[in-house]
């Protein structure tokens, strides 16, 4: 089905297009974003299903108006490219789906075993490595639920609504447990919902957030940075858009936050971030570091927020080649200013709401991206991976 836009979008906006398509309704199952003369005019959409063509023509043409056309069209900027240039593996995860390495187990949800579980280890301990050449960290593991008050606090639910994952249960009531036992000894339908309460914890869409609850309405010591750093689940919901192990709904985070005055934090941010891209370097790895934004999505002030990240460089991402001419986001610094010390009243000494940075890396992304360019054969790996695994399995 062929969607018109009410006016023309630059050519450049398309990548915002389409990471919001899937968001736009349930029933589109695949788009073509094409231009002409350096416009984008319309849009291809598909389905199994017929699709009603006036309220998808609303829908879109409401998110391009208010999400992507107030954007500016300009090229990402790069602060870091790796002077390596690899050749990446066509087909690799459907690969490693037959010899046994993966297994999809759901939507966005992938098992993974050997080698993937090594260099999952790997990766994990060589980042916290660098973060102790110059840092002091405090490492925590968090429950998996997070409030979801913290949440709001945060101001996760005004700005991605798209990746919000429930949690909820069965009201404590015998009435409820017996009309359950009835109803759904052999399955389950939405109706189930009606019997259920408890709306206030999330699945983590990152780890970060349990950070800030932690330190709610604390006032940290003023003479020094602090560092915090945390390994977990996260779990964002993914639509069409979750594939292979790129996009998935369940991932693993290694984050790393840091808290302390504003030049404090920017140049932590900036000092372990060049530090990870000479790792990147050593390890041969083709892939740059750009300028990026959150995928905001709904708000009144979308548009303003990602040029605010944009033009701010709040927000940089670590990219990695997975494909010709594809890249995908393995990791990303942020800087957030007072925005966290502000909304969880977290305070700096005498100086009032403490400066905030985090640094998250999505390790099954990362090891998905190595073996994109390295392939599963230890023996083409580098030789410092192949000794930090043995190191990792005590080999």
């Amino acid at each position: 089905m062929r969607i018109e836009l009410r006016t023309p979008v630059p050519e450049r906006l398309a990548a915002e297009i389409e990471r919001r398509l899937f968001f736009v309704s349930p029933d589109i199952t695949g788009y073509e974003v094409t231009a002409a003369g350096g416009e984008i005019a319309g849009l291809t959409l598909y389905s199994p299903a017929p699709l009603d063509w006036a309220a998808l023509t609303e829908k879109v043409n409401y998110v391009v108006d208010s999400e992507v056309r107030p954007q500016l069209a300009t090229r990402p900027k790069a602060i870091w490219t790796s002077p390596h240039r690899r050749q990446t593996r066509p087909g690799l995860f459907d690969r490693l789906v037959r010899e046994g390495s993966v297994s999809e187990t759901g939507e966005g949800q992938v098992a993974i075993g050997e080698p993937l579980l090594s260099l999952f280890a790997y990766f994990d301990r060589a980042i916290r490595d660098i973060l102790a050449q110059d840092f002091q960290a405090c490492a925590y593991r968090y429950p998996t639920l997070v409030k979801a008050e913290a949440l709001a606090t945060a101001g996760y639910f005004a700005s991605f609504p798209q990746h919000l994952m429930f949690v909820t249960r069965l009201h404590n009531d015998i009435d409820v447990y017996r009309d359950f036992l009835e109803r759904y000894g052999g399955g389950l339908d939405s109706a189930v919902l009606r019997s259920c309460a408890n709306v206030d914890y999330c699945l983590p869409p990152t780890m970060c957030y349990h950070t800030f609850q932690q330190h709610s309405g604390r006032t940290l010591d003023g003479d020094r940075l602090h560092v915090v750093t945390s390994r977990g689940k996260s779990f964002r919901f993914e639509a069409g858009y979750a594939t292979t192990l790129e996009r998935l709904w369940d991932f693993t985070i290694r984050e790393i936050v840091f808290m302390g005055a504003r030049q404090q934090v920017i140049e932590a941010r900036d000092r372990f971030m060049r530090k990870i891209f000479g790792f990147m370097e050593d390890l041969g790895l083709s892939g740059c570091c750009e300028v990026g934004n959150d995928p905001f999505f709904g708000g009144t002030d979308a548009s303003e927020q990602i040029w605010s990240q944009r033009l701010l460089e709040l927000k940089y991402e670590l990219r990695l080649d997975v494909a010709p001419g594809r890249s995908i986001a393995v990791g990303s610094f942020n800087f957030h200013d007072d925005l966290f010390g502000r909304r969880f009243r977290i305070d700096h000494g005498t100086d009032g709401p403490v400066r905030s940075g985090c640094v998250g890396f999505g390790l099954e992304r990362l090891v998905y991206a190595f073996l994109c360019q390295f392939d599963t054969d230890t023996a083409e790996w580098p030789a410092t991976v192949r000794e930090g695994v043995r190191s990792v399995d005590g080999g």
